[in-house]
């Protein structure tokens, strides 16, 4: 499977567990954090999956860019839902590095654009 192929099936995944996450957020006693998870991954996969159409493979910055926010959503997101389904904080750190890895993804989606020599 290709890097954007892969990165469709991360944004889809993404879409339809941000749903589920959402939903179970408002329904789930003491569920914030599981709604706040699933309100992220919604937000990132409309990105995950135009980045996944439209990045061409030879984009290497913009590639790596998308990947970061991908991870960092997993990191984020994953650790939210963990801590809310399992009521253990013991993933709880991995909450503001994956936060910080989809903002330096996002920078480098800024960078990999204003660097960018379309014709």
């Amino acid at each position: 499977m290709n890097g954007q192929r892969a990165l469709l099936v991360v944004a889809g995944l993404a879409g339809m567990l941000g749903v589920a996450m959402a939903a179970a957020g408002a329904h789930v006693p003491g569920g914030e954090r599981l709604g706040t998870a699933g309100n992220m991954a919604m937000a990132q996969a409309p990105a995950l999956l135009a980045l996944g159409f439209f990045v061409p493979a030879t984009a290497l910055l913009m590639s790596i860019s998308a990947w970061a926010i991908a991870i960092g959503l997993i990191g984020f997101s994953g650790a939210l839902a963990f801590h809310t389904l399992s009521g253990s904080a013991a993933l709880s750190f991995l909450a503001p590095i994956g936060g910080t890895t989809m903002m330096f993804g996002w920078l480098g989606i800024a960078v990999a654009a204003l660097l960018s020599r379309k014709r």
